[in-house]
């Protein structure tokens, strides 16, 4: 036990337990500390000890559950995640991450197309790439048209292209005279007429205009879709996202259905969440806009229960001129001149307005422009301890990190280059990939540093593959992308997805398992400190509890857990496939 003894929280006179977790072996990610279980009162952590200390704190009514010797760790939080956004579709998708072979991915796209409804669509958003498949390559076009027939089809692949089927084509009016749109190509053949290529050149835009002209859920189809996804989360120990917004996600308009799960008191994740400006040339007015229609709250538990849901900060996009799309597979974009005006007023304003905000800022150079505009900012209207965060920073430079730390900032990292560190290598070379990004050095030095996924519609959503890539080096076809000597240890890189992300915000009582702090803990299917590296992606939960109550539980936890809600429509991927497809 590292030593532990335990500690008594004594919140307003309570010392008995509600719930008590016994008989595991519980890294609470509190220091070095491990130890065996965990009193519960309420919606927080009263105890941490021996079994035989916490069980002292058991009365009649307490509800004890027998962990069966597995791994207990904290709820995990993505920093960067697209949840209110990727719940609202996420019934309407089909999965392909995890998939081991292209065989079985084209076998599910056939299966998922003979049952699709006239009207609607076969979509692929995201979450995979061709190094995940035993045959080590792409889809054709060919195939795909085979698989899905006369069933209109939307495949997405990374940040780079997208493919439609002959349908699709058809539905959409896509034809020989359709224009390419700026920074996208639709890809013509001999004679001139599309293939049904996308490319993103290197703007995703063509990618996810395309996608929003796809048919919606109804409401409460995206209500049931919402609440699928957090369940899904929930099976992957995921306990709190911050989202990062997104394009086509208007607020408010497009925050109805998580705001009307709010009131019900259903979301079964923390979701502090950011505004990401829209359109170019209004960001500015966007902001002016929300930040006088929203309070900002720095302590969180604005959410029913006690679940946190709440306007967080700006970001990550704040203006279109900033944005470098890390699409790999084209040379780094070369952002304009109106960068700096155009930044510097949002940021300003947010400074003044005390919001957070957080910068979508792949490369070294777009940081370097950034933290220019900011550093001018603070000298006018000091920051002043206000939390603010670059996400992504794949070739953030040494003298670059220590800018935002002497500004107050810090990092999100993702693990994107398990899904595009071949196509980063195949452009920058090997060298460039070793230390992309440069987690271990940031550590080093001191930087707030928390990890997510950036899922859903590049990287995937499964927070277990950032584990894998941030320990190993390793993408999900086994290349070493990062160098072994700058990957982490998997206590420090369980750190980063618990309680990182709450040091990126600046918030306490969170994400790590001691008394005092709010209940979010996760029982593992397979003990993530001691099993093979090649396992660590396969890791689920067997019991998920958020703010002290269980909101998933499988295997013999299962009847601690709320019943499964059925999937609507009927015709869904996820009511077949379900979501994260483990390989059998």
């Amino acid at each position: 036990m590292a030593g532990y003894t335990g500690t008594v929280l004594t919140a307003q006179g309570q010392t008995k337990a509600d719930v008590i977790v016994v008989n595991g072996k519980v890294t609470t990610v509190d220091g070095e500390r491990e130890t065996q279980a965990v009193a519960i009162a309420g919606n927080k952590v009263l105890f941490t000890g021996t079994d035989a200390q916490v069980l002292k704190l058991k009365t009649k009514q307490t509800k004890v559950i027998d962990a069966g010797g597995r791994r207990v760790i904290p709820g995990l939080f993505d920093s960067h995640l697209h949840v209110i956004r990727g719940g609202r579709f996420y019934n309407t998708e089909l999965r392909w991450d995890g998939v081991s072979s292209l065989k079985r991915a084209l076998e599910m796209l056939k299966e998922q197309a003979q049952r699709t409804p006239a009207g609607q669509w076969v979509r692929v958003v995201g979450g995979w790439n061709e190094y995940q498949f035993d045959e080590r390559r792409l889809p054709t076009l060919a195939e795909i048209n085979a698989a899905t027939g006369n069933v209109p089809a939307f495949i997405l692949y990374l940040y780079g292209k997208a493919w439609l089927n002959k349908a699709g084509l058809q539905q959409l009016g896509i034809d020989g005279n359709t224009p390419n749109p700026a920074g996208g190509l639709i890809e013509k053949d001999d004679e001139g007429n599309p293939t049904g290529l996308l490319v993103a050149e290197p703007n995703a835009f063509i990618l996810y205009s395309t996608l929003a002209k796809l048919p919606e859920l109804t409401t409460a189809e995206k209500v049931n879709s919402t609440l699928q996804y957090m369940t899904e989360l929930n099976r992957l120990g995921v306990t709190a996202v911050m989202d990062a917004g997104g394009g086509f996600q208007n607020f408010p308009d497009d925050y109805g259905i998580t705001d009307s799960l709010n009131r019900l008191g259903k979301i079964s994740v923390r979701l502090p969440y950011f505004l990401f400006a829209q359109k170019k040339g209004t960001e500015l007015d966007d902001f002016r806009k929300w930040t006088g229609m929203v309070e900002i709250d720095d302590h969180g538990d604005n959410g029913i229960n006690g679940v946190d849901y709440y306007v967080r900060g700006g970001g990550e996009n704040l203006v279109m001129d900033a944005a470098d799309f890390e699409n790999f597979m084209f040379p780094r974009p070369e952002l304009p001149a109106s960068l700096e005006g155009n930044l510097k007023a949002v940021v300003q304003l947010l400074v003044k307005k005390r919001w957070p905000f957080r910068l979508h800022a792949t490369y070294n150079e777009s940081i370097s422009r950034a933290l220019s505009v900011i550093e001018a900012v603070d000298k006018e209207t000091p920051l002043n301890g206000l939390a603010w965060l670059i996400d992504h920073a794949e070739t953030v430079s040494e003298e670059n990190m220590q800018r935002i730390m002497a500004l107050g900032g810090g990092i999100a990292v993702q693990h994107r280059m398990a899904y595009q560190g071949e196509s980063f290598i195949h452009r920058y070379g090997k060298k460039a990939a070793l230390a992309a990004p440069p987690v271990k050095r940031m550590l080093e030095i001191g930087l707030p540093v928390g990890l997510g996924t950036d899922g859903t519609r590049v990287a995937s959503y499964n927070p277990w593959v950032t584990l894998y890539w941030i320990t190993t080096g390793k993408s999900i076809g086994g290349s070493q992308v990062m160098a072994k000597e700058h990957t982490l240890d998997r206590l420090t890189a369980l750190r980063l997805l618990t309680a990182g992300g709450y040091s990126l915000i600046k918030e306490k009582g969170k994400g790590s398992i001691r008394p005092g702090n709010y209940a979010d803990l996760v029982i593992l299917n397979k003990d993530y400190l001691t099993i093979p590296e090649g396992e660590i992606s396969s890791i689920s939960s067997v019991l998920t509890m958020v703010d002290g109550k269980v909101v998933y539980g499988d295997d013999v936890f299962k009847s601690l857990a709320p019943a499964a809600l059925p999937v609507i429509p009927s015709w869904s991927p996820v009511k077949y496939f379900g979501g994260y497809q483990y390989s059998k």
